[in-house]
């Protein structure tokens, strides 16, 4: 879907521009910025959309990078191998790569316009968006 609102933010920004910074995962900008799009700006659905979308997929990140740490650090004690630490370091590897290549492709979405719905968050976000 494009974005039916245009214009500007609340904080004076283009909303493609406010799009793309709900998503750039440099220095916790996203999760700032989103948060800031939550608190100041109830009209624009638009904007909404993306900051849920992006919190979400951030907490869905920090969930199962703890959720790998804890299995790893299990495996390990039990197990007492090098090498399955090595192998769970290149599962997280896979799921950082996962997050940032997500978090890519909500930015160029939302610079375009688009209002992208990833599995499973985006719905949960566009209802919280227009609620």
């Amino acid at each position: 879907m494009q974005n039916p609102s245009g214009g500007k933010t609340a904080l004076g920004l283009d909303t493609n521009v406010g799009a793309l910074l709900c998503y750039l995962p440099v220095c916790l900008i996203s999760v700032i910025y989103s948060i800031i799009v939550l608190v100041t700006d109830k009209e624009n659905r638009f904007m909404r959309f993306h900051a849920f979308q992006s919190l979400l997929l951030t907490g869905i990140y920090i969930v199962v990078i703890i959720g790998i740490q804890v299995v790893s650090a299990v495996m390990v004690a039990v197990t007492n191998s090098g090498a399955l630490a090595g192998l769970m370091g290149l599962v997280i590897l896979v799921a950082v790569v996962a997050f940032l290549g997500a978090m890519i492709y909500g930015m160029i979405k939302g610079y375009q316009g688009e209002q992208f719905k990833f599995p499973v968050v985006g719905d949960m976000a566009e209802k919280w968006a227009n609620s």
